[in-house]
């Protein structure tokens, strides 16, 4: 998370509730990974966690989404690991099928999907959505992989698979969830995409240009030698 001050308070409140209400029957906490803000967002996100039970502050000084995800996931303790945009993009009912996905030890991580056959998607440019089809498309073109969507940021894992695939993944950027996915895929760990109602950001800051740029390369590494390597370390 990166400069959310107009977000972080109105989205944290926004889940906290929903988890309180829908997943009494687990020990749960959310983790407010800052990589980097400028603006009010740590001042923020401390007074949350003086306002709110289970909500915890982490800051990382260095920015890239991919070295927010491992720095929370490696420092927690939790044995389902999960991530969700600040601006809530997915429909918070798809949180307890996410969960209860890894914890019935069916799947090692599960994933939203935006491209399935049941996913709904709202207020999608249609530049975007040709983007976002055609990154996926090279992906299977490339890998032949089963999963749909390798971008939403929606998704969990177990406790056991973070631990032995985080440390292999080494892009720390936008790249992370795509090599995360083809090392997991690649070394045997199960999948499970959920079909999820997801309603796009207007706001949203990402480079795209800068962004698909970083993402081929990161493809044509892991396309010749990055795979194989991690395949024979495991």
């Amino acid at each position: 998370m990166l400069n959310e001050e107009r977000n972080i308070s109105r989205s944290t409140r926004r889940l906290h509730e929903y988890m309180t209400t829908n997943l009494a029957a687990f020990e749960w906490k959310i983790v407010i990974a800052d990589n980097g803000s400028t603006d009010s967002t740590p001042a923020i996100a401390l007074q949350l966690t003086k306002d709110l039970t289970c909500v915890d502050y982490l800051r990382i000084e260095q920015r890239g989404r991919g070295r927010a995800l491992k720095t929370a996931w490696l420092n927690s303790d939790s044995d389902i690991l999960g991530y969700m945009d600040i601006d809530l993009s997915t429909e918070l009912e798809a949180i307890p099928k996410l969960v209860r996905s890894i914890e019935s030890d069916d799947y090692d991580l599960s994933i939203g999907s935006r491209l399935k056959k049941d996913s709904v998607v709202i207020g999608r440019s249609q530049i975007r959505e040709f983007i976002s089809r055609s990154y996926n498309l090279l992906i299977k073109g490339m890998f032949f992989n089963r999963f749909h969507d390798a971008q939403c940021g929606f998704k969990a894992i177990s406790r056991n698979a973070a631990l032995n695939l985080l440390p292999l993944v080494q892009d720390n950027t936008w790249f992370f969830d795509t090599e995360l996915l083809l090392l997991a895929e690649n070394t045997g760990y199960r999948i499970d995409e959920i079909p999820v109602i997801w309603t796009d950001d207007p706001d949203s800051r990402v480079n795209i240009t800068k962004t698909a740029w970083t993402d081929f390369k990161g493809l044509l590494r892991l396309r010749f030698g990055g795979l194989k390597r991690v395949s024979k370390e495991r």
